[in-house]
């Protein structure tokens, strides 16, 4: 079954921004973030073990498994071919437009500024992801842009905290938002997995 991004992010409410050090924590980390009730994984390409963690993730039941940070071009086609089935970048480029549309693969851009909005919007992308969301204004500036700009879905991703979550998801034109506190660094490497899937339900519990 092929998604749409906007499928995912309604999938979510929030996508964990993922970055794996150590292939052998990538399944059960995704094991303990389904079961907290969050599916959509963000598996960033920060380290050198994204496509092996994308690669086995996919494999863990009820997991969408995307690619995260993407920012050159040939990085679509080995994300997709490692099971990825959607692209997030921090920014867009029209290499990477050109990539996605080569690939396949739906993707969720990152935008900062009215004008990057309108310049992804006429490239063809309604959902994007507003980055980094709090210093780019955060919910005032979803506000703003909700009335000239009301087609645009977006996916706020950047300084957001579990405290913070709920006024983001309050916005009109917010699906989900993006977050790394899902996935502490100390409870990964503890291997504390049970902690990890309260922390999903959590965010799970966040849905509007």
């Amino acid at each position: 079954m092929t998604m749409t991004v906007l499928d995912i992010m309604r999938s979510a409410s929030v996508i964990p921004v993922i970055a794996i050090d150590d292939p052998s924590h990538a399944v059960p980390l995704a094991k303990a973030l389904v079961a907290g009730g969050i599916r959509v994984l963000e598996v960033t390409l920060r380290t050198a073990h994204g496509l092996q963690a994308i690669r086995d993730m996919a494999q863990v039941e009820g997991a969408i498994v995307g690619v995260g940070t993407l920012t050159q071009g040939e990085e679509f086609a080995a994300a997709r071919d490692a099971g990825a089935v959607f692209g997030v970048s921090p920014g867009l480029t029209p290499a990477l437009i050109e990539a996605a549309k080569k690939s396949g693969l739906p993707l969720l851009p990152g935008v900062m500024t009215p004008s990057e909005v309108m310049a992804a919007r006429e490239a063809g992308f309604r959902q994007l992801k507003l980055f980094p969301a709090v210093p780019a204004g955060g919910v005032g500036m979803l506000n703003a842009i909700a009335g000239p700009l009301p087609d645009v879905t977006f996916c706020p991703t950047g300084g957001i905290s579990i405290d913070t979550a709920p006024a983001f998801l309050a916005c009109k034109n917010v699906a989900c938002v993006g977050g790394s506190w899902l996935t502490p660094k100390d409870a990964i490497m503890a291997g504390d997995w049970n902690r990890i899937t309260e922390l999903a339900k959590a965010a799970a519990a966040l849905r509007k």
